[in-house]
């Protein structure tokens, strides 16, 4: 499983790749579970990356194909490897599969990577259901779908759902052929149950930083992430 760290500027990414994180996520925390930086702080922190390693970013919340898909290939075309887009307030599978497609069409025109549709596991009455989602995702060409938590100040994902749940979901999910990413809160003591689940990615912020999500991450704190996933596995 690898570790995504999502940060705000090109510090917190040196910061990320120094603690060990395997993906580089640009995200804005002040602006939602899905905030987006600019394009050119984007850009800062691709630069501060530096190739070592690879670079997504969260784009938002889609309301229209054509900002979508624009915005897909900008952040496409600065180099990252995939976009997670939500679909908050947003409850009819043709649109959501309509606005999905348009972001993959964004992602596919940069010639980089692919979309991740995101699911929220505390906002289930506003958006599709996270199941419902998997079968959209594939049908609408997307490379993976994440699982999280929209309040930020809520419900923790474990708290929300079992493992077992979580296993479900991810085995649903690589069933369709997909990447499978879970976050939404997640703490240090949390990552051994999200290993289990058998997710390719665990998204981590708050539990890299060094006073919650809204502070500095820390090389330290990531480190300490990363070698908790790294357990020896039992015989």
């Amino acid at each position: 499983m690898q570790l995504l760290v999502s940060v705000a500027n090109p510090i917190e990414a040196r910061d990320a790749v120094a603690g060990g994180a395997d993906l580089i996520d640009a995200k804005d925390p002040l602006a939602g579970a899905l905030g987006a930086v600019s394009l050119d702080t984007l850009r800062q922190i691709h630069a501060a990356v530096s190739g070592r390693r690879a670079v997504t970013a969260a784009i938002g919340d889609a309301s229209d194909e054509e900002t979508i898909e624009r915005t897909a290939f900008d952040y496409g075309a600065a180099g990252v490897a995939f976009v997670k887009v939500g679909f908050a307030g947003i409850n009819e599978r043709v649109r959501v599969e309509q606005l999905l497609a348009a972001a993959a069409r964004g992602m596919k025109a940069s010639g980089t990577g692919g979309a991740v549709a995101v699911a929220y596991a505390d906002d289930m009455a506003t958006t599709v259901d996270r199941v419902t989602l998997l079968d959209l995702a594939a049908r609408a060409g997307a490379s993976g779908v994440l699982l999280d938590t929209a309040n930020k100040r809520g419900p923790r994902l474990l708290q929300l759902l079992s493992t077992k749940a979580l296993t479900a979901w991810v085995a649903a999910g690589h069933s369709y052929g997909l990447t499978v990413a879970l976050a939404g809160q997640l703490t240090i003591d949390d990552l051994s149950s999200v290993l289990d689940t058998g997710a390719d990615i665990a998204g981590v912020r708050g539990a890299a930083c060094e006073g919650g999500r809204s502070s500095r991450i820390s090389a330290e704190r990531v480190n300490a992430l990363k070698a908790t996933m790294c357990r020896p596995l039992t015989v």
